[in-house]
């Protein structure tokens, strides 16, 4: 079947859609979906070729999950996982370079980018709040 047919019947009502109050554009919880906005450009289910962005084993770095659009039918060998934890600067310049390679759309390479520094970002150590010192006033 075709994309757009495809949308255009799961558009309005899915398992993965998440509607709410006051929200112009809902939401959608579906894997391959870079930035989880319910609409044709980032779905993962329409499209044959997706790409998606997790945490990294024991959270450190993050996997790149490629669909191949040709093996469509053998769900086993459609899926490919790349594993980028080589320091924040050196993975998101290998993924730039697989997605370049692998021709995939040009116009999702800088939400693909934004999704794994987000992901990088998310696996840093928080800095604690620092206990303010008390200035004891002296009579």
């Amino acid at each position: 079947m075709s994309s757009h047919l495809v949308w255009s019947i799961i558009r309005n009502n899915n398992a993965f859609s998440l509607k709410k109050r006051n929200i112009s554009k809902p939401f959608s919880k579906e894997p391959s979906n870079l930035t989880n906005l319910n609409s044709y450009r980032y779905n993962g289910i329409v499209h044959k070729e997706t790409v998606d962005i997790v945490d990294g084993p024991d959270k450190k770095g993050f996997t790149v999950v490629c669909q191949r659009p040709k093996k469509q039918n053998k769900p086993k060998e459609r899926t490919i996982k790349t594993t980028f934890k080589s320091g924040p600067r050196r993975s998101l310049y290998k993924l730039k370079k697989l997605l370049k390679s692998d021709r995939y759309r040009t116009d999702l390479t800088k939400v693909a980018l934004r999704r794994a520094s987000a992901v990088l970002r998310s696996q840093k150590p928080r800095r604690g709040k620092q206990p303010q010192k008390v200035v004891e006033e002296y009579k």
